[in-house]
């Protein structure tokens, strides 16, 4: 039920998630005003990201669009250091997509966010625990 998901965990192994592009050219006048810095990501992340959403979108049942209560309901706040630190041998598919979710969300608010998680392997942990839970036949949709 994942595949279109945990196929990213090959495509994850041995490449560049992407690069941080920081202006060094203008000089921050009002003729030459600087850019903010921001990561150019690889062209498997855009599709790994592209994925997400699609997998959201085309799973209303469970209810990802409100990642921020899965997340809750499971004892794990919408920030960083919680959803790095979360214990994921048990959680279900949907908390999971939830952390995965909430990862990429958080890019709008702080650019990098995805290529932290990504770099520090978290990303990859959880996919490895949903690829474990499609294995096992616990594909928990809920509501």
């Amino acid at each position: 039920m994942y595949e279109s998901l945990t196929k990213h965990l090959d495509e994850f192994t041995g490449t560049e998630f992407g690069t941080w592009i920081i202006d060094d050219k203008n000089d921050g006048t009002i003729e030459h005003p600087l850019q903010f810095p921001f990561v150019d990501y690889s062209r498997v992340v855009d599709q790994f990201i592209h994925d997400v959403y699609s997998f959201v979108d085309n799973h209303e049942e469970m209810g990802l669009h409100n990642y921020i209560k899965i997340l809750e309901d499971n004892g794990i706040k919408w920030s960083w250091e919680p959803m790095v630190k979360a214990e994921v041998d048990n959680l279900d598919a949907q908390c999971i997509i939830a952390l995965i979710f909430g990862a990429i969300r958080a890019e709008r608010f702080c650019d990098g966010a995805i290529l932290a998680f990504l770099k520090d392997g978290t990303i990859i942990r959880w996919l490895e625990r949903l690829k474990t839970l499609d294995a096992d036949g616990k594909n928990i949709a809920r509501k």
